[in-house]
């Protein structure tokens, strides 16, 4: 799979349904559930453009084995008749919140993003100091 270790990381952080086995020495085993698992957030992040609050959502609402079968990326990907499923559109439904007075708040919205990048800067900045 064509991420980086940093990005792992990241994502075993943002979400919690990644849990690789861990050995010896720190070193990570991604075992073919796990790697079905990136795949599908790597899809859904990549080429189809959430959010990491949107893939989370997904997770939470439909669980991991439904990312897992996005796009038949899981283990029937090659049985006759898999359907990938559908995914919500939590593009429209972010808008509906932010638009729709009371039920969200932009102020914690922004606090989450401010959250998230600085997040980014720490393991950009680790990334670099390893290099």
């Amino acid at each position: 799979m064509d991420v980086p270790k940093h990005v792992l990381r990241f994502w075993e952080a943002k979400f919690s349904q990644l849990k690789p086995m861990k050995r010896g020495g720190g070193r990570r085993y991604y075992r073919p559930e796990d790697v079905a698992l990136l795949r599908g957030i790597r899809l859904l992040l990549y080429s189809d453009g959430y959010t990491i609050r949107g893939v989370q959502k997904i997770l939470r609402e439909h669980g991991p084995r439904y990312v897992m079968d996005y796009r038949g990326l899981g283990e029937d990907a090659g049985a006759e008749g898999a359907t990938a499923p559908e995914i919500p559109d939590v593009a429209a439904d972010a808008a509906r919140v932010a638009i729709s007075p009371g039920l969200g708040s932009l102020e914690d919205d922004l606090t989450v993003l401010i959250e998230e990048l600085d997040t980014c800067r720490q393991i950009l900045a680790n990334a670099d100091a390893q290099d």
